[in-house]
């Protein structure tokens, strides 16, 4: 009788759980037999498996095999098993010794042929795998950069299951064909199963060579500048205005103005983009906030996660640190739409299916923008507007009272003038002067939390905002008048504060004054209160 065990990762959504994977050979039969919830791709494994260590010189053994993954509660699927199973079969027949196998964490996808092919989530696997104490991990060649992101682990990178019964037996490590077919002006297959079609549902992580420039937008002065709030601040926006206002160009202009991600956010970033087979090939690490922009007509499950089985990441994770912009957002299901009013409250997103729960980061910062009408003219000079009353007021009504109550930033986007169209655009400011004077108000920002764990402005409780950090004196009359009235809510008094500290920190105050307040009560309300001059 033989035994032998090693070690891979199950992902429940972008969480891992490290798996025992056991082999145990008996007198018998031969037969092989896969236990512990495996799912239809994974006992596909066990013909995949047995032609692999047969087309790389070793016996398959004739003998009764039972494979089993431990812990056996929890569901696996995928293809990642692969060599975790073909190296424990190996340790049982004592081909490889077992004790070589027990401390290390194996991922990888086998072919036929004996290659390892590279899979999805190998970043939040390996991170799962340094959490629970390992610090070796064997993963396909073309994995390499991704699992070396995590630090205190010591990642081997083989083409085949030849070179990795070499290295564990100590033999001559045997040279593979190192084929490229990009130079050939060919797509590699080994790459095939990494980008899941449809999967990205939309997402732009603007990482190309030419981003969106902010000095491409005419005219549009209010708008940027609460734009650019919005950036500084993290702060929901929407803009409203008729077609071809420029509100989806605004939009598209968002992420630039952002910081970089930090290294923890970029980890974070990168671990939901591999398991969601978003990760661009030659890209290990997402370094710049995501920008992920689904159609109006996208379904609940492609917006918060979900599908068959266990739950997939949907578009809210997907633009988690970065920019999620639903455009046309009042011809949405109103119901998919409400469905963002938790993430926008918590940062995460809980899945529960019969197959699972799971949580998924959801921390992004919300656009919107959605015509004023149906015929888009409502409200606009000379525009002829049709529609009857009852249908603007239905056609509004799409964007729920709960929903717009966590948005901090409405904006009227209006038609660019003439002048504005037609003049010079030299003098525009560019997305890297503004993004500059983002970077600013966050550094003053942390410097305020220094002490606390929030880093923006619109991650403050309102409770803290109020007793903790003082405003000028007097600077909320007309906002405590209009909390009074019931035209502000308690939460909207706390997001009119929080959007007044970020005005003053673009313009450099130590405190919001009146005019920082009225201005960010005049874009919640749409009462022209006066305005602050957010830039220096």
């Amino acid at each position: 009788m033989g035994f032998a065990r090693t070690c891979s990762v199950a992902l429940v959504g972008v969480e891992g759980v490290v798996v025992e994977v056991q082999a145990d050979l008996e007198p018998g039969v031969a037969a092989f037999t896969l236990v512990g919830l495996p799912d239809k791709s994974l006992i596909e494994s066990r013909d995949r498996v047995r032609a692999a260590v047969v087309n790389s010189g070793s016996e398959w053994p004739q003998k009764k095999l039972t494979v089993g993954l431990s812990p056996a509660s929890v569901p696996k699927s995928g293809s990642g098993f692969d060599l975790a199973v073909a190296c424990a079969v190996l340790g049982a027949a004592e081909r490889i010794d077992p004790r070589e196998l027990a401390d290390l964490v194996m991922i990888g996808e086998l072919g036929l042929d004996g290659r390892v092919r590279p899979v999805r989530g190998v970043l939040p696997a390996v991170l799962a795998a340094a959490d629970a104490g390992y610090r070796q991990v064997v993963v396909p060649e073309r994995a390499v950069a991704e699992a070396s992101l995590v630090p205190g682990v010591a990642v081997l990178g083989v083409r085949s299951l030849r070179q990795l019964i070499a290295v564990l037996t100590d033999e001559p490590v045997p040279e593979e064909e190192d084929t490229d077919p990009a130079a050939e002006g060919r797509p590699d297959p080994l790459l095939a199963g990494l980008a899941v079609p449809g999967s990205g549902i939309g997402a732009e992580r603007m990482q190309g060579d030419r981003v969106p420039d902010l000095s491409d937008v005419a005219g549009q002065h209010g708008a940027r500048r609460a734009l650019e709030v919005a950036a500084a601040g993290r702060h929901h926006i929407f803009f409203m205005g008729p077609p071809g206002a420029g509100k989806t160009l605004l939009a598209e202009r968002l992420p630039g103005l952002l910081p970089r991600l930090s290294p923890k956010e970029s980890l974070e970033v990168t671990a939901v983009h591999s398991v969601a087979g978003a990760l661009p090939p030659g890209q290990p690490l997402v370094d710049r906030p995501p920008y992920c922009a689904p159609h109006h007509s996208a379904t609940m499950a492609s917006l918060v996660g979900g599908g068959s089985g266990l739950p997939r990441p949907g578009a809210v994770s997907l633009a988690h640190n970065g920019v999620l912009f639903i455009d046309e957002a009042a011809e949405c299901n109103a119901r998919v739409l409400d469905a963002l009013r938790q993430p926008l409250e918590c940062g995460y997103v809980v899945v529960a299916r019969a197959a699972g729960m799971m949580r998924m980061p959801a921390k992004f910062l919300l656009a919107l923008a959605a015509n004023p009408c149906p015929c888009g003219r409502h409200g606009t000079l000379g525009g002829g507007c049709e529609c009857r009353p009852s249908t603007i007021r239905r056609y509004r009504a799409r964007l729920s009272g709960p929903l717009m109550d966590r948005v901090d930033l409405r904006v009227m986007v209006e038609p660019v003038a003439r002048s504005e169209l037609l003049a010079p655009t030299q003098g525009a400011e560019s997305t890297a002067e503004v993004a500059e004077r983002v970077r600013t108000a966050r550094d003053r920002a942390t410097v305020r939390f220094a002490d606390t764990p929030w880093n923006t402005n619109s991650e403050v409780p309102g409770h803290e905002l109020r007793t903790r950090w003082r405003v000028a004196p007097g600077a909320t009359a007309q906002a405590e008048r209009d909390l009074e009235t019931g035209l502000l809510t308690a939460r909207g008094m706390d997001r009119v504060l929080r959007v007044a500290w970020t005005s003053a920190d673009l313009a450099g105050r130590d405190c919001p004054t009146a005019e920082d307040i009225n201005w960010a009560l005049e874009l919640r309300t749409g009462i022209r209160r006066g305005v602050a001059v957010v830039a220096g």
